[in-house]
């Protein structure tokens, strides 16, 4: 049962990681442009409405990603409770290279809102009539 709760924990590392970044970024996302925390991209640091605003953003998605990947980690892992070792830690990697997923596919909207919403100097673009 040890090690069942110790693959458990390691498979809901990325899930929960995901919502206490996605909390720190749409609530509390770093003040200022850095290239040591936060979503740093060469359009989201720009300028500061791009970086705001892809900090609001990537917050969002992985607040609601993460928080939504949880059960789907939880779930398939009671399966395998009492189980084999090595049946815990095949579903286990399995679950983690999932988990990849979310974390990682937001980067693709959040660079596409800021391409059409931001010019290539970080200014917000005009209405389009």
């Amino acid at each position: 049962m040890g090690f069942w709760t110790y693959m458990l924990i390691l498979v809901l590392l990325t899930p929960l990681t995901m919502v206490v970044f996605g909390a720190i970024f749409l609530y509390r996302p770093p003040r200022e442009i850095n290239h040591i925390f936060g979503y740093r991209t060469t359009m989201s640091m720009k300028s500061k409405e791009t970086w705001d605003f892809a900090h609001k953003m990537m917050g969002k998605l992985w607040l609601i990603l993460g928080a939504s990947a949880i059960p789907f980690m939880v779930v398939p892992m009671l399966f395998v409770m009492n189980k084999s070792e090595n049946t815990i830690s095949v579903l286990a990697i399995i679950l983690f290279v999932i988990s990849l997923v979310p974390l990682l596919v937001p980067i693709i909207p959040v660079e596409i809102a800021l391409s059409r919403n931001f010019d290539e100097k970080g200014n917000i673009k005009e209405p389009k009539d």
